[in-house]
């Protein structure tokens, strides 16, 4: 699997992505139209081990919808990202097995220096 998830409309996450410059085989999914299917969330989750490390607690709906004060489960986390695609950390950068999470500057330029040997 090589894609990106992302949103066109985030000044990040094009900024990572023309960082990364990724190849013309990587498929760029932006979120916002198309969000994240089951499947490829579970595969992510169990690369990563949890769905809260994919979770996005700086979206507003999270605050909005109250779920601050809420004990979330690893279901719900998933539920949640399914249902509604400002709960996904973004970008995900699928390169094969190798996954990056999020714009954590560290992450990046893993990403960064990964796709800079292809």
């Amino acid at each position: 699997m090589k894609r990106i998830y992302h949103l066109s409309n985030c000044g990040t996450c094009q900024e990572i992505i023309r960082k990364v410059n990724p190849k013309s085989d990587v498929e760029q999914i932006d979120i916002k139209q198309t969000n994240i299917d089951g499947d490829t969330l579970d595969w992510i989750k169990n690369k990563v081990g949890s769905y809260e490390a994919l979770f996005s607690k700086r979206a507003l709906k999270y605050r909005g919808m109250g779920l601050h004060e809420m004990n979330l489960t690893e279901a719900d986390y998933r539920r949640y990202m399914l249902e509604e695609y400002t709960f996904l950390k973004r970008p995900f950068i699928i390169y094969d097995e190798n996954i990056w999470i999020g714009n954590a500057k560290k992450d990046v330029e893993s990403a960064v220096a990964f796709f800079s040997q292809l």
